[in-house]
């Protein structure tokens, strides 16, 4: 059996492993890179898509991915927000967002999960060591090193060992690191939809009793959907054939994009609300879904891993460049440091909101209707909340504002 030595291993192959590894390449020359996955590296047969958040866009501009993905991006230029109780038939707009967050550049992109991983793996092609499939059966740290054990018997050490091996991590579990968090009892319904009407790069987010639908732009009369419901319902509406699924969508939707066909299958996912107790272990990182998972309501999943991606190739690269072993403790510390903190507060705004939006309480639902009213008559507190959800922060990891590490 044999061991196999890297500067950094990323165990996990979906958009925020594979971003890290572009990062990491991109930004240091001759860096040793290998990514593990338990299935095949391939561009994945899934119509969904993601919404990137303007800062996060910039992280694939600034890695050269951008004009790749770019072509079946749909920017988001307007988001229409309204409420409705059982029964009710009119759908009042209570707030909306219109612009761009600087001058040409919209707020968000819906962009096909296609579309990024295949940019992703061509732009690794030649650059990083892939792995797969393969099985990892253990984690081990030392004074120097992390080490893997693989299925196979053999083994892979790196200074640096980062899991992003999504909400069920084996790297964590590993690790001993614990998590919190608690179930929604809810289920995202998630398909692709055509409709009649164009949607004008508009997003629409209807709060049900549920929990809130939400139809997102894509190229064309074409969204994508993500629909809030209780485990039960979402289990019947799976079922539904496409022809009764696309009535009920319509529906929901009020029929504001008209006459509404079903693209592909209706996939249901349980929605929670998890946390690790640590982003970092003695010579390992989690990111991405390993590291947190919040509610879709404010679609920042994705987002929030990316971020996670630009904070640790900084705090990772500025190391090395310095001669610094890039998997010490204060190293890794100063990653938890910078995402730890907006990584608690979104989980909290996202808590609170599923909580206050996904009720027909009358008094709750009209002080949550006062407050959507309120807001959109304060011009800057708007502005300030969708630079926020943007992902605009100069502060922040100079991935996210456009500059190299």
């Amino acid at each position: 059996m044999s061991e196999r030595q890297f500067d950094i291993v990323i165990v996990g192959g979906g958009p925020a492993g594979l971003t890290l590894a572009l990062a990491l390449v991109r930004s240091m020359r001759g860096l040793s890179v290998a990514v593990l996955d338990r299935r095949p590296f391939m561009v994945p047969q899934d119509l969904r898509a993601s919404a990137l958040a303007a800062g996060v866009r910039r992280i694939f501009e600034q890695l050269g991915v951008w004009s790749a993905i770019a072509d079946g991006a749909e920017p988001v230029r307007k988001m229409k927000i309204t409420d409705s109780g059982r029964g009710d038939i009119s759908r009042p707009l209570f707030l909306k967002f219109e612009g761009d967050v600087t001058p040409g550049e919209p707020f968000a992109y819906l962009v096909p999960n296609t579309k990024v991983a295949a940019a992703l793996l061509a732009a690794l092609d030649g650059e990083v060591t892939f792995i797969a499939p393969v099985e990892v059966t253990g984690f081990a740290a030392d004074a120097s090193m992390g080490r893997l054990s693989l299925a196979d018997g053999n083994s892979i050490a790196a200074p640096l060992v980062v899991a992003a091996d999504g909400v069920n991590s084996a790297l964590r579990r590993m690790a001993g690191i614990a998590v919190t968090g608690h179930d929604y009892h809810q289920s995202g319904v998630v398909t692709t939809i055509a409709h009649e009407f164009d949607h004008e790069g508009t997003a629409y987010e209807h709060f049900r009793p549920a929990g809130p639908f939400a139809s997102l732009p894509l190229p064309g009369r074409r969204s994508s959907l993500v629909w809030t419901e209780t485990t039960a319902e979402a289990q019947r509406i799976k079922g539904l054939s496409r022809e009764d699924a696309a009535i009920e969508i319509e529906a929901a939707m009020g029929s504001c994009l008209g006459r509404i066909t079903v693209e592909e299958s209706i996939q249901a996912y349980p929605l929670r609300l998890q946390l690790a107790e640590s982003f970092i272990a003695p010579r390992l990182a989690l990111i991405g879904d390993a590291a947190h998972v919040v509610h879709p309501i404010a679609g920042q999943g994705l987002n929030l891993g990316l971020k996670d991606v630009a904070a640790l190739a900084e705090v990772v690269i500025e190391a090395m460049r310095l001669g610094r072993d890039h998997g010490a403790a204060d190293v890794l510390e100063s990653y938890q440091r910078w995402r730890r903190f907006d990584t608690s507060v979104m989980a909290m705004v996202t808590d609170v909101m599923t909580r206050l939006f996904s009720n027909d309480v009358p008094p709750v639902r009209a002080l949550r209707d006062f407050g959507l009213g309120i807001v959109d008559r304060m011009g800057p507190l708007k502005n300030f909340m969708i630079s926020r959800a943007a992902g605009i922060d100069n502060t922040g990891p100079k991935l996210l504002s456009g500059r190299p590490i």
